[in-house]
Parts: structure tokens; C-alpha cells; sequence
């Protein structure tokens, strides 16, 4: 630890015992919740059929954010998240391979440093259950310099790799021991399911953090995998959703669009993007609708365990000082795993069943389940089991995007929008309650709002004096209170050779192709969020503006050309 932040711990010290303690004793707890591959639509309060009750009390009781913007794929999100930074400034702009370049490679740089590490150095305990994914390193016998406890958690539960089955989930760890669902001598339900254990660890460390009748406030982040493919789910949550879907793609976007507009998450003017598919012409309608009544269960169950979360905030009478920020890491993915058939290779294979100590080898998809099973993909299989591996398709991502178009990996909006929640009724005016707030923000902005609000120290040096990227965001505090948030600089996106800039009232994005020269378009989001009308021809001269603001964020933050060349 560098001298600074012994520096910062001893002036707590002196705070705490020179009559300062009840300041510091008010500090917030923060919960921050994020899902895994959900669309804008996909939660009630904005706009789902999908039951969300418990999210749609907290935005009841909360505000919600209509323009909060994530980096449109997993990885960068989390590191953008953790640290305050732009993904590419953490090391992580693209995924957890390592291209050669200080932006790309796959891992958290010394140069960041993360909430945990910032807030525990300011007196917090802190938590971790769920999803990881932002290290190259996920084996059992390999370095843990970047896993959960060396970044600044006390505890961890969760996967280190971004996806799996939920029942049976690889890189499961607690906190530096890989574990299975069998031999975790510390949660044993009668059935393991993945976001089931998330939620119940997270109410696990609540409880254990007041039963250790601990004074210090405390950061809890709860990272679901729900709704990331595989579609697992239990059959009677399941169940809640026959005959919701029978009808296809098009009711469902109609619906969602209707009531989006009512409860004001998006404009009345704003038009309908495309569908995506042609519903009569798909063959295997009867998998496709099991395939979305299994999703929306995944959310539904989520939902559920984040109720758990705030039963137990409110058991311990702190639910009203608890920072509750619910979000989502990138739009509806629309990417075709486990959509191919794979029933007649191996019909009636069957694995040697593992022992309790043995880890899934191959994650996506597992090639097996614990007892032997051969693991099922493709239209003659239908969702929702242990045995069974697949996604809900380009159709059914469309209808989570609504209104926008573009999915998980784009620039648009249906890329990289997501909702946001915040609650915290001790911290907001009450005239905010149940309010919206438009203000562009960002993952970003995490960082400043959270040290704003729990008296945190940001540092400039850290790891062994390392020296550390100042923020990059801007405190979202002001819009608790109705007030506008202060952003001057534009916010810029690059994923996978998907570029996009956001400058006020004005959006440039280019989506990328093949063998093609990159080619921006110019939209208005005043007028036309879901980015129908090109502007291009209008105002060139703002587009241009636009454009060269995006290649000074760009080589300011290390963005490489796609695809990336080794150096």
C-alpha cells in the first residue's frame, strides 16, 4: 500500500475518534445489483410483461434513469463498473484475451483501481456474490492477482468465467477456493440453481456483517448471470409465462412499445424500430415460445432473489440508508448459442458421472452434466433443464430491445442502453420518488457518485505506489435531488470495432462490417432515440465535429482499429 493511503486511513482514524464518528457512521451502505444480457424493456418499470414486482417497488420508491449507458458486451462493462474508468483505461477493451495492446488485454490493470478497493480503504466491508469476468486468469492452479479478494473484496462468491450452466456452474469459487454445487460445505439448498445462490449468499453476508455487530458501513455488489444464456429455469416459474408468447415476436414489441410510452421511459414520439423476424415463417415456433417463457422465468427468479436482498436490508433497519442501484451490463443478445442441433451426435452417450470434487473442463457449452448426461442443444430440445444449452435467439432479443434496434456488441441504442435504478430514500428529496431522470449518464459515474456519497477518498496512487487514471465520470448525486447532472465531456463507445459517441443531444454510430471502411451515421436523440433517420446529409458539418471528437476520446483511451492488429 502506497504512503497516501495509509495517509487516508489515519485521517478516518483521527475523524472517528475526534467526534466525527456519527458523520461517518451515516454513511450509506450500497448495494449494486447488475443482470447479464437483459434488453431495455425486459423489467416491468420500463415497459415488461415479465414480472418484476420487486424492482418495480424500488423504482416506485426510487428514480429511474432513461438514458443510462453500459459498453454493450460483458467484460468491458464489469471493468468500466468496477473501476471508473473506460474499459479500454482498465485494460479490458474487448474481452479476457490479451491482444497485445495496454486497452486489450483481457485483464485489470495497476493503473485502475476498483469500488472495493477505494471504499474498503474508507472504512467499508466489502462483498461480492456472483459474476467476475475480468481476468485472463481463471483456472484453479493459476494467478489470483485480479480475482474478487486481491481487488479489494473481504469476501467472494461467485464465478470467475462469464457464463455456464446454472445448475451446475464452472469457476465457482469461494472466495479464493474453487468449489461445486456438492462439495460447498457453506450452502447446501435442496436444489443448487445459480441465481438462486447469488441472492442467498448476498443475504448471507448481510446478516453476517450485523451479526458481527460491525460498525462500519459496507458495499455489497451482486452480479447475476441471469438472463445470459443457457435458458435455465424452474418449470414452475416457467409455468407463469404459458401462453404469454404464443403469439410471437410482434404483439409482445407492440405491447412493450405502448407501455413504455405510458410509464415515460421513452418518448412519445419515438418510432418503432424494425422487427427483426418474420414469426409465420419460422419453423420451430413451439421451441421459440418455450425458449422466452424460460427467460423471462431466469428474470422473474432474479427478480425474486433481489427481493430476498431487501427483506433482509429492511430486517436489519437499514434499507432507507442503502444506495440500491439495480442495471443491466448490455442490451439483448442476440447471438445464436445453442441454437444449432447437436441431439444426433451423441444421442445416447453417456458421460462418467463426476465425483463431488470435479469441476465442469468445458464451459460453453459443458459437454456434460454431473450425472453423465450429454448436454442437449437446437430445436428438438427444449429448454430449461440441466441436460439442455441454448440461447433465445435474434427474434425474442429484438422484443428485449424495444424500442431500439441493435443488440448486445452494437453501438445503438439497443447496444448499450439499460435501465437504472436508484434507491435511497434517505439520500433523495421525496419529491424525486417514483421520478424520471433523463440526463445522459454512464457505468462511468458509478465511481464519483459512490465516493461522494460515502466520504471516500479517490486515490492517486495505489498498488505499491502505483500511480493511479483519475476519474473519468461525474457524481450522479445531483439527480436525487432534481437537479441536472454537470457532464461537459462527450461520452465515447468502441467494442469489436463498434464505434459510437454521445455529445449532448447528438449521437454518431458505426456498426462495424467487414472488409468496409468505417461508415457514421448522425442521429438526433431528442427526436429519434431508436436512430431510424440518418442526419448525415443534414449536418454534415456536426457530424464531422462528432467524428473528430470521438478519435480524440479514442486515442486518448487506447482504442484500437478492428480487427485488432498484434504490435
Amino acid at each position: 500500500m502506497g504512503k497516501r493511503n495509509w495517509l487516508i486511513l489515519a485521517i478516518a482514524a483521527v475523524m472517528w475518534s475526534s467526534g466525527e464518528s456519527e458523520a461517518w457512521a451515516a454513511r450509506p451502505n450500497i448495494v449494486l445489483v447488475m443482470a447479464d444480457d437483459m434488453g431495455y424493456s425486459d423489467i416491468g418499470c420500463y415497459g415488461s410483461e415479465i414480472r418484476t414486482p420487486q424492482l418495480d417497488k424500488l423504482a416506485s420508491n426510487g428514480i429511474r434513469f432513461t438514458q443510462f449507458y453500459n459498453t454493450s458486451r460483458c467484460c468491458p462493462t464489469r471493468a468500466a463498473l468496477l473501476t471508473g474508468l473506460y474499459s479500454h483505461q482498465a485494460g479490458i477493451g474487448l474481452m479476457t484475451g490479451d491482444r497485445g495492446f495496454d486497452a486489450y488485454r483481457g485483464d485489470l490493470n495497476t493503473r485502475c483501481v476498483t469500488l472495493a478497493e477505494v471504499l474498503g480503504h474508507s472504512g467499508y466491508r466489502t462483498y461480492m456474490s456472483g459474476k467476475w469476468h475480468v481476468t485472463k486468469h481463471v483456472n484453479p492452479d493459476g494467478p489470483q492477482y485480479n480475482w474478487p479478494l486481491q481487488r479489494g473484496f473481504d469476501r467472494f462468491y461467485g464465478t470467475i468465467i462469464g457464463a455456464g450452466s446454472f445448475w451446475d456452474p464452472a469457476t465457482l469459487c469461494r472466495d479464493n477456493t474453487f468449489i461445486t454445487p456438492v462439495n460447498d460445505e457453506a450452502y447446501q439448498p435442496d436444489t443448487f440453481y445459480y441465481t438462486d445462490a447469488i441472492s442467498d449468499n448476498a443475504v448471507t453476508y448481510i446478516a453476517d456483517h450485523f451479526r458481527q455487530d460491525e460498525t462500519a458501513p459496507f458495499f455489497l455488489y451482486v452480479s447475476y448471470t441471469s438472463a445470459h444464456w443457457p435458458m435455465h429455469a424452474f418449470e414452475k416459474d416457467i409455468r407463469k409465462y404459458r401462453g404469454k408468447y404464443d403469439d410471437g415476436y410482434a404483439p409482445i414489441r407492440d405491447r412493450r412499445y405502448a407501455q413504455a410510452k405510458k410509464l415515460g421511459v421513452i418518448e412519445e414520439h419515438w418510432e418503432l424500430s424494425a422487427g427483426a423476424m418474420d414469426w409465420d415463417a419460422f419453423e420451430h415456433k413451439a421451441w421459440d415460445i418455450r425458449c422466452m417463457e424460460a427467460y423471462a422465468a431466469m428474470v422473474d427468479r432474479m427478480d425474486q432473489g433481489i427481493g430476498k436482498i431487501v427483506k433482509e436490508l429492511s430486517r436489519q433497519d437499514v434499507l432507507d440508508n442503502t444506495i440500491f442501484i439495480y442495471l443491466q451490463d448490455n442490451g439483448g443478445c442476440a447471438e445464436y448459442y445453442g441454437r444449432a442441433d447437436n441431439s444426433g451426435r451423441k444421442k445416447d452417450f453417456q458421460f462418467k458421472p463426476f465425483g463431488p470434487n470435479d469441476l465442469q473442463t468445458k464451459i460453453w457449452p459443458p459437454m456434460q452434466t454431473r450425472d453423465g448426461r450429454w448436454v442437449r442443444t437446437g430445436p428438438d430440445t427444449m429448454p430449461g433443464g440441466e441436460d439442455t444449452f441454448v440461447a433465445y435467439g435474434l427474434g425474442w432479443a429484438n422484443a428485449s430491445n424495444t424500442p431500439f434496434r441493435g443488440y448486445k456488441h452494437d453501438g445503438y441504442e439497443g447496444g448499450i442502453s439499460t435501465p437504472f435504478i436508484v434507491h435511497w430514500p434517505d439520500g433523495m428529496e421525496k419529491k424525486m420518488r417514483g421520478e424520471l431522470v433523463h440526463s445522459p449518464s454512464h457505468l462511468i459515474d458509478l465511481m464519483p457518485t459512490f465516493v461522494e456519497a460515502a466520504q471516500a477518498e479517490y486515490p492517486l496512487t495505489f498498488h505499491d505506489d502505483q500511480q493511479i487514471q483519475p476519474m473519468e465520470g461525474v457524481s450522479l448525486l445531483p439527480a436525487l435531488a432534481g437537479r441536472e447532472v454537470n457532464r461537459t465531456a462527450a461520452l465515447g463507445f468502441e467494442h469489436h470495432g463498434n464505434l459510437a459517441l454521445r455529445d449532448g443531444r447528438y449521437k454518431i454510430v458505426s456498426a462495424y462490417r467487414r472488409d468496409q471502411p468505417t461508415r457514421w451515421e448522425l442521429y438526433d436523440m431528442q427526436e429519434d432515440r431508436t436512430e431510424l433517420h440518418d442526419l448525415s446529409d443534414k449536418m454534415p458539418a456536426k457530424k464531422q465535429e462528432l467524428i473528430e471528437k470521438w478519435q480524440a476520446w479514442a486515442d486518448r483511451v487506447g482504442v484500437q482499429p478492428w480487427p485488432i492488429k498484434r504490435p
